[in-house]
């Protein structure tokens, strides 16, 4: 009797393990609106996006918000994480697995308000010394084109060092680079001066994780934003993935 009574428990224990749902860890930063601490956790519409997602694709998750540097090099190196919100270019195509896209980022010069800077393309800004976040993909872009970059770990340095003039202009998002300007007073003092690239923004997953999960999540999206409901969640936010002005 021990025998079939062993052979069933294992069996048992097979098919539970079978049906076990997948589990990611997620990481991000803060980056509002799209991903930033709320009153009971990570919110923001992208995050909002991201946490459907995985439930409609039968996918367990916890999220952490990190650095971004951290955030990034742990989606490399642990094999059951993502990172959002992550540009997808050339250079980080053979990195991860990808899903999305989930919104849409530009890449926007910021200036002093009271400084003319005669830029009309990003071309014109290669005598100026510009200001970004470290690891960030327009700090990487730039620097690689042969730009002269400054790089900070921390968002409020760059607009800090402008209205001081140890750089000439500030890369970032309008979104975020906006939304640092009001919060911190520097309306009027700080502008855009040039929007000068687009790009769709992913969750970038570690090689490790299945296709199989990497499809689900794909197909998805896919589903919440044809029923209109990643639309929704971006008005939500008053957020619109409208292309800006170049």
């Amino acid at each position: 009797m021990k025998r079939p009574l062993l052979l069933l428990a294992l069996l048992v224990l097979l098919c539970m393990r079978v049906q076990a749902r997948p589990r990611l860890h997620i990481v991000t930063e803060s980056s509002p609106p799209s991903a930033m601490m709320g009153e009971h956790g990570i919110t923001g519409f992208a995050t909002d996006k991201i946490r459907m997602m995985l439930e409609r694709a039968g996918v367990d998750y916890d999220i952490d918000m990190v650095p971004w540097k951290r955030a990034y090099l742990t989606a490399q190196t642990r094999g059951d994480t993502c990172v959002y919100s992550t540009t997808r270019v050339p250079e980080r195509e053979a990195l991860f697995k990808w899903v999305g896209p989930t919104h849409e980022n530009d890449w926007t010069l910021f200036g002093r308000a009271d400084r003319n800077y005669y830029i009309t393309t990003i071309e014109d800004a290669r005598r100026y010394r510009i200001g970004a976040y470290n690891s960030d993909v327009r700090s990487e872009a730039l620097i690689a084109q042969g730009f002269i970059v400054d790089t900070v770990q921390d968002k409020l340095s760059n607009p800090r060092k402008l209205l001081v003039n140890r750089i000439d202009l500030w890369a970032s998002s309008m979104r975020v680079g906006s939304s640092i300007v009001a919060e911190n007073g520097w309306t009027g003092k700080i502008v855009p001066v040039l929007t000068f690239r687009r790009t769709d923004l992913y969750l970038a997953c570690n090689r490790s994780v299945p296709d199989v999960l990497i499809i689900r999540m794909n197909a998805a999206l896919r589903a919440m934003n044809s029923e209109g409901i990643s639309a929704a969640i971006e008005r939500r936010y008053n957020y619109s993935n409208a292309p800006a002005r170049r």
